[in-house]
């Protein structure tokens, strides 16, 4: 099973070092496949919004919905985030050597969103990457058998772990990802399990 995950302490922090890792990886000549998140501040200082590039080219999809200053609920805009779906699981039937979701959220905690496709990626031998944060990683250990690898959230070692993931796909005997000096976020490894990323 070709599973990893990442988390960061800092807001925003796995989603600009997704974005930075998927345009490294597609110079780098991969079929990246899955979403990154972008958000957006807002002038009125309310919560931001939240979209998603759908890889490798688009389109972006906002999957935010604006409730108002004040508001307190779930901001996520499930039609949205299925559209973004739907079309990451076109260009993943259509071939991809990775797959890289910004976020196991609480859709896939609950069985919807990306987590039918990550099954599928996973099944077809495709390395997956995804974001994760505390409150999700239970349901995400669970989905995952216990089996997925734990990273830092350091540009480095996410390419390092994919470049290992893909060696062997369609003949290949090794890959080696150097990223850019702007995908490094310095932040202490995370851990789903609390016993620090390997």
């Amino acid at each position: 099973m070709k599973i990893a995950c990442t988390m960061a302490p800092g807001r925003g922090d796995v989603d600009l070092l997704m974005t930075g890792l998927a345009r490294t990886l597609q110079a780098d000549g991969l079929r990246v496949c899955g979403t990154v998140q972008i958000n957006s501040e807002r002038p009125d200082d309310g919560p931001c919004d939240m979209d998603v590039q759908v890889l490798p080219d688009g389109p972006v999809i906002r999957i935010s919905q604006s409730l108002g200053k004040a508001s307190r609920g779930c901001r996520l805009d499930p039609d949205a985030l299925e559209s973004a779906v739907g079309l990451v699981g076109a260009r993943l039937a259509a071939g991809a050597d990775v797959l890289i979701i910004n976020k196991f959220g609480k859709h896939e905690a609950e069985g919807r969103g990306f987590r039918d496709l990550i099954a599928e990626a996973i099944g077809r031998e495709i390395p997956v990457l995804v974001g994760l944060n505390r409150l999700n990683a239970p349901a995400f250990q669970e989905f995952s058998g216990g089996l997925a690898v734990e990273l830092p959230a350091r540009a480095a070692d996410l390419a390092a772990w994919i470049g290992e993931a893909v060696a062997g796909q369609d003949g290949r005997r090794s890959v080696r990802i150097k990223p850019s000096p702007q995908t490094v976020i310095s932040a202490a490894p995370a851990s789903v399990n609390g016993r620090g990323a390997a």
